[in-house]
């Protein structure tokens, strides 16, 4: 996983290959929505890539996590599938209510059922390198979505430009990067990780909570700033020390959501003195999510390399697919 992850810079630049390569085909109609369906690692490149592209992007964007589609997906709809594995049994469900539904799609994939079901209705597809966990290939599956999201006119091609500077970003910083992800993992040693960031970065926060359960083996939550202040912040009212607050915060962020956080970090100061704050580094925001996923990973896998666990080990996982299997 620590080999993954530091190759994170070469999977993105791979994965601009492959989506500039993408052969896909023109909708019959025009698109008036667009569903990104997709689970686990295979599916927070939606969450992220839909924040990311909110300023840009000309059409409604719907995230599925789960078994269906909203009832309004007709012929006029882009739907994306993305199954790593190819063989995710929510998002197998959801291509093939796609395709009754007479939808556009275009599947990322590295194989599996999604892939022959793909080839055999002439469905769009594009094919990443297989045989790593879904988690550690977030740079291949996020990379084809602006890719498709370009080819269908949704937004335009500036994010190639933004993803350069992202991969040249993360390759200088990195050991800044690993140095900075050594201390933050030795603070949650032991500790239940609370993640908070601000708007349009929960997807940044859910991708560091996944990491952090599947690498390190943790579990921990998130919530954001400011709907966290609306609730969550009532409920600090304990004093208890085994809780590690990390906050992933823009160093651009609006001023009033920087108020926030200080306003906060003093309420919460006073049931923990773990607090941590990550400010993002680049220039878009692009590069500002690809610098907090990449410092993000190398928490995960150093604080699992901590607490002495296997960084690949997702036996739970196997064994709900196996239990599930059977029904």
């Amino acid at each position: 996983m620590k080999t993954l992850v530091a190759n994170f810079s070469k999977q993105l630049s791979e994965a601009i290959l492959i989506g500039e390569n993408a052969k896909l085909t023109e909708s019959n109609n025009p698109i008036s929505n667009i569903l990104i369906c997709g689970l686990g690692g295979s599916g927070i490149g939606g969450s992220i890539l839909n924040e990311l592209v909110i300023k840009n992007a000309n059409t409604p964007i719907t995230i599925s996590k789960g078994y269906f589609i909203p009832a309004y997906v007709n012929d006029q709809s882009l739907v994306i599938i993305s199954s790593y594995s190819g063989n995710t049994e929510e998002t197998l469900n959801c291509l093939e209510l796609a395709i009754a539904k007479n939808a556009k799609i275009v599947c990322v994939t590295s194989g599996g059922k999604v892939l022959e079901i793909s080839k055999s209705k002439k469905i769009d597809h594009i094919i990443v390198p297989g045989g790593m966990p879904p988690r550690s290939c977030l740079g291949y599956s996020l990379t084809q979505l602006f890719f498709i999201l370009a080819f269908f006119k949704i937004i335009d091609s500036y994010f190639i430009n933004d993803l350069e500077a992202a991969i040249k970003l993360i390759e200088k910083e990195e050991k800044n990067i690993i140095s900075d992800a050594n201390i933050i993992a030795k603070k949650l040693v032991d500790k239940t990780p609370v993640i908070y960031a601000t708007t349009y970065y929960e997807g940044i926060a859910i991708r560091f909570r996944q990491q952090l359960n599947e690498n390190a083996k943790v579990l921990c939550w998130h919530h954001i700033i400011p709907e966290m202040n609306h609730n969550e912040l009532v409920g600090w009212t304990k004093k208890d020390d085994n809780l590690a607050v990390i906050i992933f915060i823009d160093k651009d962020e609006y001023f009033r959501n920087v108020a926030r956080v200080d306003i906060n970090k003093e309420v919460i100061k006073k049931y923990t003195s773990h607090i941590t704050e990550i400010y993002s580094k680049g220039n878009s925001e692009i590069e500002k999510a690809i610098y907090f996923i990449h410092l993000g990973d190398w928490i995960s896998v150093i604080l699992g390399e901590l607490r002495g666990v296997d960084l690949m080990e997702v036996n739970v996982i196997n064994f709900l697919k196996s239990a599930l299997s059977k029904i």
